[in-house]
């Protein structure tokens, strides 16, 4: 059997990109599907989640992204072969709705075989703390950064642009069972192995109206999709945000970030909190000792962090509904290498005594100062329902970055 297209037949490698290209879609779309249902029920708070769900949904989106990043893959090879090759002509090419109608879901198909993968490869690369693909390389792209907007944008392309897979996917299979079933051509003859005895097409003529309406059909799916509210932010929290009142303090923060890292399935993701305040006094002391106190009360439910805002105030983490804040009371010293804060953090009704080491720069009346500790979750009995670290690290990283002015 020839290895080439003909005008009347496909040859061999067409034959092997199409059911490659089918077997792969088919593993990829029920692995997705049933790892996002998984995820979704890990993500809702009100859910009890174990290691074990974690891990299994995990591991599916890990074959389900390994799988897709092939399709993008061979369906790029099969596109530069199709470009190389003959185009068979179409049998019915004398009924010409149905000849467009073929083309263009032929056009649908080409573009969603590339950009439903790409969508999900870049939102991959954009997301932290990913499920990774089971190969060395593709866990991040260029040009692609860490970012939750972009990583909402491609969820959300991804998301409609698998629509138009299905549909394509069940129009291309409803015609090929019409031709068989029904009009009883070679139409699907033609694209199973061996060799096909087809009969010589009529003769045609292609023009890229196909394609254009194909085009026309991703637009109106895409202006349906931001109609519909696809691509409005979800990563805000869905709780309700305690609201902090002002604090007297004879230092004023003018600016700051107060942030965590965490390890997610080994890959680190931060976070920060958007409303927290911290009463400071201090004098700066000649000689080591003591300098002032700083009492920092954050609220937990201004947290956010990425996907996974929403499960990280459930009670088996923060549980914000019952403690809407976490406080650090503690002395200011100054020591010989530098300064630390010295005192108690307390999250949910855990209270663990602290050492935050920093740095301080005072010009005038102005203080810029960062700081950075390491601290067990477990200590404060966040994520017990995971006791190791398979899926979420013990260590979270806390960082501190202000600029305070004295008060007048």
């Amino acid at each position: 059997m020839p290895t080439t297209n003909t005008f009347s037949s496909y040859g061999t490698v067409t034959k092997t990109f199409h059911w490659l290209t089918a077997l792969l879609i088919f593993t990829a779309l029920p692995l997705g599907w049933i790892a996002n249902d998984l995820a979704h029920a890990i993500y809702d708070p009100a859910i009890p989640t174990t290691e074990a769900d974690i891990a299994r949904a995990a591991l599916l989106f890990s074959i389900h992204k390994t799988v897709g990043v092939t399709v993008f893959f061979v369906a790029l090879a099969r596109i530069l072969w199709a470009v190389s090759q003959t185009k068979p002509g179409l049998l019915n090419a004398e009924n010409k709705p149905e000849a467009f109608a073929a083309e263009t879901v032929h056009w649908m198909l080409y573009a969603a075989l590339v950009l439903v993968p790409l969508t999900g490869w870049v939102h991959h690369a954009a997301t932290e703390g990913f499920a990774p693909i089971l190969w060395p390389f593709g866990q991040d792209l260029p040009f692609v950064p860490k970012s939750v907007f972009l990583a909402e944008v491609t969820a959300g392309l991804h998301w409609l642009f698998i629509w138009v897979l299905a549909g394509s996917l069940a129009l291309h299979i409803a015609g090929a069972l019409k031709h068989h079933v029904i009009d009883k051509d070679s139409t699907l003859r033609r694209m199973l192995p061996g060799q096909s005895d087809a009969p010589q097409p009529p003769e045609q003529h292609h023009s890229l109206v196909p394609a254009f309406a194909a085009l026309m059909v991703w637009c109106a799916v895409l202006v349906g999709g931001w109609s519909i509210g696809v691509f409005s932010d979800h990563s805000t929290p869905a709780t309700d945000t305690t609201e902090l009142t002002e604090v007297q303090s004879d230092w004023q923060v003018q600016e700051g970030s107060l942030s965590i890292t965490i390890s997610q399935l080994g890959s680190p993701v931060t976070g920060s909190f958007a409303d927290w305040t911290a009463a400071i006094a201090f004098e700066d002391p000649p000689e080591p000792g003591l300098a002032g106190s700083a009492d920092v009360t954050i609220a937990i439910t201004s947290l956010s962090l990425g996907t996974v805002t929403d499960q990280a105030m459930g009670a088996d983490f923060f549980n914000s509904a019952q403690f809407p804040t976490a406080q650090f009371k503690a002395e200011l010293f100054k020591t010989d290498a530098g300064y630390e804060a010295r005192g108690t953090l307390t999250i949910r009704d855990k209270s663990v005594d602290m050492v935050l080491p920093f740095t301080l720069a005072l010009q005038d009346d102005t203080a810029v100062m960062s700081g950075q500790l390491e601290l067990n979750r477990m200590d404060f009995d966040v994520g017990t329902s995971q006791p190791t670290e398979e899926s979420l690290g013990f260590t979270v990283i806390v960082s501190i970055d202000l600029t305070a002015k004295r008060a007048e």
